[in-house]
């Protein structure tokens, strides 16, 4: 029943994917599906609980999921329509079309929407799972209000400092400028941050369920902090702020990569 509840969790989110494509193709644009990341995890949990019915574990992993998932989409989308296409996009569709001889669109389909599709899904198994299975585990423990609190500070961090970058990107003043201020004086990327100790937090709540609920569900995580620390989050994103920003190689000297910690001083 796990499996079948699953295959159409994937069936939808798919579907789903496809007309997404089909839009970004229309407008010559995928740098909504960040926004969509966010989004279609909700959507996910959501489909989870239907199936599933209402639990205290599955209501606390819903609301929890619909809490993050919501207030970062409207965020990421909102800045999507004020900023236009990001430049990570359209690096790499251009690339694939430069050395593959690809098309547009199927560059968008490839390097965007199906590459991003089954990483969503992964990263959600601990909501999709945790929900899936609180109709046959409901009464919750002390773990899981640890995990609940601990995802509850993960999304204040990083709609603090979502809010802090946005009042700043806000004044012409601070135009080619570093944000080193606030959350940002304590960790290079604090929404990135947030996104992992929000999703850990979840997945303590899902491993409230057992043994098997904790074993099936880390790679969610797990693979959530390998994005974040080693490959499209932290590193793809300062790759071009350092040639953009000069003083962000200073920043970087004397700024915490991702886990906050106090600045050090610089070196005399």
């Amino acid at each position: 029943m796990m499996l079948q509840n699953l295959a159409v969790n994937f069936a939808i989110l798919l579907v789903i994917i496809l007309i997404l494509w089909a839009v970004s193709v229309r407008i010559r644009d995928v740098s909504f599906i960040d926004a969509f990341w966010a989004f279609g995890m909700v959507i996910l949990a959501w489909v989870s609980w239907a199936n599933a019915g209402a639990s205290a574990r599955g209501n606390l992993l819903l609301a929890l999921t619909t809490l993050w998932g919501l207030r970062l989409s409207v965020h990421l989308f909102t800045r999507w329509r004020k900023e236009g296409e990001d430049r990570r996009y359209k690096m790499i569709l251009g690339h694939a079309m430069e050395t593959r001889g690809w098309s547009w669109p199927k560059a968008a389909l490839i390097m965007a929407w199906m590459m991003q599709m089954p990483l969503l899904f992964i990263t959600s198994l601990p909501a999709q799972i945790g929900i899936l299975i609180g109709a046959d585990a409901s009464a919750i423990g002390p773990l899981a209000y640890i995990g609940a609190v601990i995802a509850l500070i993960g999304i204040a961090f990083e709609t603090i400092g979502d809010a802090q970058l946005k009042a700043f990107k806000s004044k012409p003043d601070n135009a080619g400028k570093v944000l080193d201020s606030g959350l940002w004086r304590y960790t290079r990327h604090p929404n990135y941050f947030g996104d992992f100790t929000a999703w850990w937090g979840i997945w303590i709540v899902a491993a409230d369920a057992g043994l098997m609920a904790a074993l099936t569900t880390i790679i969610g995580p797990l693979f959530l902090s390998f994005t974040l620390l080693k490959w499209s989050g932290g590193p793809l994103l300062e790759r071009g702020l350092k040639k953009r920003k000069p003083e962000y190689l200073d920043y970087i000297a004397r700024t915490s990569g991702f886990f906050p910690m106090p600045p050090q001083k610089p070196k005399s």
